[in-house]
């Protein structure tokens, strides 16, 4: 019993080594063409993860994919229950999900 204050001071070790190297992390490319709306940082940071100067056919796909997501239109949870196409694989998620909830693995 008399250890369990050095157990809890153990977790500040990982978190120390985290903010020390935090600094040092590239951003991600996605978030900087994205989200930051910077076109260099987010071809720098490419060129640095992939290790090749040509890194244009990578920014395009990012940014079509970004156009997809946009134009991509949510539905509720009624709506997939009535589309007959994806239907049972719902059901079979839900039931999936419900069972792991009830038979106590989560516990373990």
């Amino acid at each position: 019993e008399s250890r369990w204050p050095y157990l809890f001071g153990a977790i500040a070790v990982p978190s120390l080594i985290q903010i020390v190297i935090l600094p040092f992390l590239p951003e991600s490319p996605r978030y900087l063409l994205l989200e930051k709306h910077n076109t260099s940082e987010a071809e720098k940071a490419f060129q640095r993860f992939l290790g090749k100067d040509d890194v244009s056919r990578e920014i395009e796909e990012v940014l079509a994919e970004s156009r997809v997501q946009r134009n991509t239109k949510l539905v509720s949870v009624l709506q997939l229950l009535r589309t007959r196409a994806v239907r049972w694989q719902v059901v079979t998620v839900v039931v999936t999900m419900g069972c792991y909830q009830l038979c106590g693995l989560n516990a373990v």
